[in-house]
């Protein structure tokens, strides 16, 4: 496949409007968090339910990922994911209406659905449109987004609104950008036959039994992965606005802009650390990315009420754990799919994490909130983290430039040499 062959106009189009897209999940899914201690005040809740709510979303993602991926697989990208904007954005809007707990987990349950099934179908568009060589990167890029504008301009957006609106208009504010990039995906995206060079897996004849997905080794891990850093990421960003508020005593302004350091660091380490993997490898970037993540999360509980410290560390936390999900859920996932089934592996991946990490998680954290003291949630993000190590030593390396890396160096080794590596 030559660089002239692919469609590399239509390339950036795509994972210009899908790099868009995603950030708008992020702003959508996380716009709450800034928004929890005057929500807390008006609709009289407590930590647990911060838990409840946050977890509330994630499980439904995780189930729905699931589901949405598998669809898009059977009836075309566009199909699921223009639907699947315009609910999340809307429902985003009508966050801004709800009179109490019930109705606010409800309507944050349902935004979970959509969300979720958005989510693995605009990976594998990505996916279908980027040459394989730009994978790893355009994934990362296309997901960098989500932190950035839900986690790092999401607090800062929020706290400065507060100023002048009621929490309630933030979120109908923040739903009308994705109506409008839902028409221009309608326009743009083409399902996978309509390419020009057809993508990795759809080159012709049937698609893989969909039993096929959990046999790659990669699969599982990325399945546990993904829920040792979601676990660490989520369980802190749902808790640090409270955290720094409630137990350092840092001043709302002092919180946004601590806060959007995971947003900061999250966006460059999902720009990032995909992109590295292209180089050096899956394996050894995931590996040394949840180490490096656990050591910054143990700094950042060991640290007092400094902002600028703070947003330093939670800024280096955040890299390594969110470039992970950059990470897992795009080129790991992309390599271990069989045949015609990108978006299915994707979303087996990304919803077996999001039902732990994503929902699970955090609500386990507002009970360890409610009961021990907000401080100690920090505690479980650094447990998930550590586990993590040890999970993605056994990852597969399926790196292209690795793995052609690998089969030129033991073609060029002696017969003798090369049996002796193969042992």
């Amino acid at each position: 496949m030559t660089e002239k062959a692919w469609d590399t106009s239509y390339e950036w189009k795509a994972v210009t409007l899908l790099t868009l897209g995603f950030g708008l999940v992020g702003l959508d899914r996380w716009i709450v968090a800034p928004l929890f201690p005057a929500i807390l005040k008006d609709l009289h809740l407590n930590y647990q339910d911060i838990g409840n709510i946050v977890a509330a979303l994630g499980l439904a993602w995780g189930f729905f990922a699931i589901v949405g991926g598998g669809l898009s697989d059977r009836l075309g990208r566009k199909r699921v994911l223009i639907p699947a904007i315009v609910v999340f954005s809307l429902l985003s809007g009508i966050s801004g209406l709800t009179q109490g707990l019930l109705s606010l987990v409800l309507i944050r349950a349902i935004m979970g659905v959509s969300e979720g099934t958005f989510c693995p179908t605009s990976f594998a568009t990505v996916n279908d449109a980027s040459k394989p060589s730009r994978r790893g990167f355009n994934l990362g890029l296309q997901q960098s987004t989500f932190p950035l504008f839900g986690l790092a301009l999401g607090p800062i957006l929020a706290t400065q609104l507060l100023q002048v609106v009621s929490w309630r208009w933030v979120f109908v504010l923040v739903a009308v950008p994705g109506l409008i990039l839902a028409v221009l995906l309608a326009i743009t995206i083409r399902e996978p036959h309509e390419l020009k060079v057809r993508p990795p897996g759809h080159e012709g004849g049937e698609r893989a039994p969909l039993g096929d997905v959990l046999r790659h080794r990669n699969v599982w891990v990325g399945m546990i992965g993904l829920f040792c850093a979601m676990c660490g990421i989520f369980t802190i960003s749902a808790m640090m606005p409270n955290y720094l508020t409630d137990y350092l005593k840092l001043s709302t302004t002092q919180m946004g802009f601590v806060t959007s350091a995971i947003g900061f660091g999250g966006f460059l380490g999902q720009m990032v650390m995909p992109g590295i993997s292209d180089l050096v490898g899956r394996k050894i970037v995931a590996v040394l990315g949840f180490l490096i993540g656990a050591i910054f999360v143990y700094i950042f509980m060991h640290t007092g009420p400094e902002p600028l410290k703070l947003f330093t560390l939670l800024f280096v936390a955040a890299f390594f754990p969110f470039g992970l999900l950059g990470l897992i859920t795009g080129p790991i996932a992309a390599e271990a799919a069989p045949r015609g089934l990108v978006s299915s592996t994707t979303g087996i991946i990304v919803g077996s994490g999001e039902i732990f990490g994503g929902g699970i998680a955090p609500a386990i954290a507002g009970t360890i909130a409610q009961h021990f003291g907000i401080q100690y949630t920090l505690m479980m993000a650094l447990a998930g983290l550590c586990l993590g190590v040890v999970v993605c030593l056994f990852l597969h390396e399926t790196a292209p430039r690795r793995i052609a890396g690998g089969r030129r160096v033991r073609a060029s080794q002696p017969a003798e040499t090369g049996a002796r590596s193969l042992e």
